[in-house]
């Protein structure tokens, strides 16, 4: 894989956004979502996604410019529109919208309806840990799973995701799907032609399988058995039903479903942390958490204890310092959409450019 600076990525996907219709303060939303899951070495919700994106734009199956309203209000209580428009751009407003409301009422909800795929959750976690909050982000998804003990997909792989201040230089980031796997990582494979592991997934007629075609055609198997199915219930009840979004399998797949919106539904639950208690005993009460949980008794071969986050901050760290790396297939897809959109292809290997 080449490596490219978080710049030269940001600003071309910005580029592509734009020629596609999405006004330039909202491209620079969607790029920095994109680019900082690739940063943090999540490419499966990275500049990976970019071309069904703006494929969908141009089928008319995401409005490039909605606007993102309100259809309830109560308190710090809102329940938000996104109008078939991107989902990282909708969701970060509706984050911003909270933010204030969080800080005057110690906590702020809100329902998302109308929505799409919008990338990685830790992205909107760690921008609130960023300002000493900490939200709670669920969202539904295409049906990828089904109920335990039976074959037919339903429920997406419906993540969960909350990230905790720190004074460690990261937040302490929870982030995952309640599938055994991210969904987004049997596409990966599929695009590589590389078999999936044993216990990912089951074939169309409900078999096990390691072939990831018959996989995206039957269903991931969720995380601890009827526990993730559990949890994968309360992720749609929270995203899908209370929002008023698509349920289950009614939620369009934006891989397959070309004629038609997806209606997502998200749900935000952001907290001041000076609410529960002073904010330098909270990081003091963290510094010591997490020290104690890495200096735990370590296993045979087992030099370093992490916690959640950690390695991923390790890694946006080495990638700002080497460049993003990007896969051959990814950079061609960027270089087929200059020339589709009569951009300027400008990202180019971090030997040949500037990181940022």
């Amino acid at each position: 894989m080449g490596r490219y600076s978080k710049q030269s990525l940001e600003i071309q996907v910005q580029q592509l956004a734009q020629a596609a219709g999405v006004p330039a303060a909202d491209a620079v939303i969607f790029a920095s979502s994109l680019v900082d899951a690739d940063l943090h070495g999540v490419s499966t919700h990275g500049v990976s996604r970019l071309s069904i994106y703006l494929r969908r734009i141009q089928e008319r199956l995401i409005d490039p410019a909605a606007p993102l309203t309100v259809d309830r209000e109560r308190g710090s209580v809102l329940a938000l529109n996104a109008g078939n428009g991107l989902g990282q751009v909708q969701a970060r407003k509706a984050l911003d919208r909270l933010i204030p409301l969080a800080r005057q009422n110690g906590v702020a909800a809100a329902t998302i309806r109308n929505s799409q795929h919008f990338g990685a959750l830790s992205w909107y976690c760690n921008a609130a840990a960023e300002q000493g909050l900490v939200l709670l982000a669920m969202t539904n998804c295409e049906p990828a799973m089904s109920p335990a003990g039976g074959y037919e997909p339903f429920f997406g792989t419906n993540p969960i995701a909350a990230s905790f201040p720190t004074r460690r230089g990261f937040p302490v980031k929870i982030d995952l799907a309640t599938s055994i796997v991210a969904r987004g990582n049997i596409i990966a494979a599929q695009k590589k032609n590389q078999p999936i592991p044993e216990g990912w997934a089951l074939d169309p007629e409900g078999e096990p399988t390691t072939d990831p075609q018959a996989a995206l055609l039957g269903t991931v198997l969720t995380m601890a058995g009827h526990k993730g199915y559990a949890l994968a219930m309360m992720v749609e009840l929270f995203s899908g039903v209370l929002s008023g979004s698509a349920v289950g399998s009614n939620v369009g797949s934006m891989y397959k479903h070309l004629d038609r919106a997806q209606n997502v539904g998200h749900f935000f639950c952001l907290f001041d942390i000076t609410a529960l208690l002073e904010y330098d005993e909270y990081l003091e009460r963290m510094d010591e958490t997490i020290h104690r949980i890495k200096s735990s008794r370590k296993r045979n071969g087992v030099e370093e204890i992490l916690v959640p986050g950690e390695r991923s901050a390790r890694v946006a760290a080495q990638n700002l310092a080497q460049g993003i790396p990007l896969s051959p297939d990814t950079l061609s897809e960027l270089e087929q959409w200059c020339r589709r959109l009569k951009v300027e292809f400008n990202c180019h290997e971090v030997a040949a450019c500037t990181i940022s």
